[in-house]
């Protein structure tokens, strides 16, 4: 998919790098505190139905506006855009809702941001892609850490098991979405692909948020339209276009990189903002999480780089 980010581009590239890094991992890591909070008072699927078809409207209108190109977008583009957004939107955020009813949502951040290291192996088995000896190892120690905490959470009965496998299904959902992405690297743009994606994912939950779900059971507070607005506005256009940015500058390894903050950074605004309890055993099975992403992502040493390093 080929990134377009129109007039936006120039005036992010005139904030520090180190402040644009720093801005998505948190938007990107606050936004299951966010969720969390705005599920108070709103059952998932009517939740996810509202957020996704708010940022759709607005990332389509932003295309109009900016003068987008449409006729670069095919048959084929539009279909696999559609398909990612059940995958990417629906699927994913949609199970991992429902897991948050009955979970933390620092476990939550900590199991989805396996993201990198599951995409990884896939990647080696559909995309031919090299599995290294160092892939391999941040592979057992991410799997290794997450369980480790998982355990200790349904023995101390702090996290249901129920709430446990939606997430991982979810975390399934969206790592099938990413190769799938890669494989059929549809045209659009920054604006077009994620507002078709989100309006795409939105449309598909309306059915089933208003047959699973009441609307009575919406409470209406200051909460909950902050939670939708900073989910739809700040996540989902906001922060998918610093995401998209970071692909095209730093490219998608090292942009993958930064997702091994997300486990700590989710954990500390659970913490801040709901008053979640983090064990001793969350802070040790974190480190060898944090690890393994950073040993999947680390980009590979170029051979002039190492011949370099051979001659000093």
């Amino acid at each position: 998919m080929r990134v377009a980010l129109g007039g936006a581009r120039g005036s992010i590239t005139q904030i520090p790098l180190a402040l644009r890094v720093a801005a998505f991992c948190l938007i990107w890591s606050s936004a299951f505190s966010a969720a969390k909070i705005a599920l108070a008072d709103c059952p998932p699927l009517l939740l996810l139905t509202a957020r996704f078809l708010i940022a759709g409207v607005v990332m389509l209108g932003a295309a109009v506006v900016s003068g987008t190109n449409w006729r670069s977008l095919t048959r084929r583009d539009l279909i696999a855009l559609a398909g990612l957004g059940i995958a990417n939107n629906a699927l994913y955020l949609g199970l991992n809702y429902i897991g948050m009813g009955s979970i933390s949502s620092g476990l939550s951040a900590l199991i989805v941001s396996m993201n990198p290291v599951l995409t990884a192996l896939l990647a080696t088995m559909v995309l031919d892609e090299r599995m290294t000896w160092r892939k391999a190892a941040g592979l057992l120690l991410g799997v290794g850490g997450v369980a480790f905490i998982v355990e200790s959470r349904i023995v101390g009965g702090i996290d249901s098991p129920v709430g446990i496998m939606f997430t991982i299904a979810a975390l399934v959902s969206m790592v099938g979405g990413t190769i799938l992405f890669k494989y059929l690297a549809p045209n659009g743009g920054l604006w077009i692909g994620n507002g078709v994606q989100n309006l795409t994912g939105g449309l598909v939950l309306v059915p089933f948020a208003f047959t699973l779900e009441s609307v009575g059971d919406v409470t209406p507070t200051w909460s909950l339209v902050v939670a939708l607005a900073y989910s739809a506005l700040l996540v989902s256009v906001v922060g998918y276009l610093l995401w998209f940015h970071l692909l095209t500058t730093s490219g998608a390894t090292a942009a993958s990189a930064y997702h091994f903050m997300m486990p700590p950074l989710g954990m500390l605004f659970g913490w801040l903002l709901l008053g979640e309890h983090v064990a001793p055993a969350d802070l040790v099975g974190i480190a060898p999480v944090a690890l393994g992403i950073y040993l999947v992502t680390r980009p590979a040493a170029s051979p002039q780089a190492s011949v370099r390093s051979r001659l000093v």
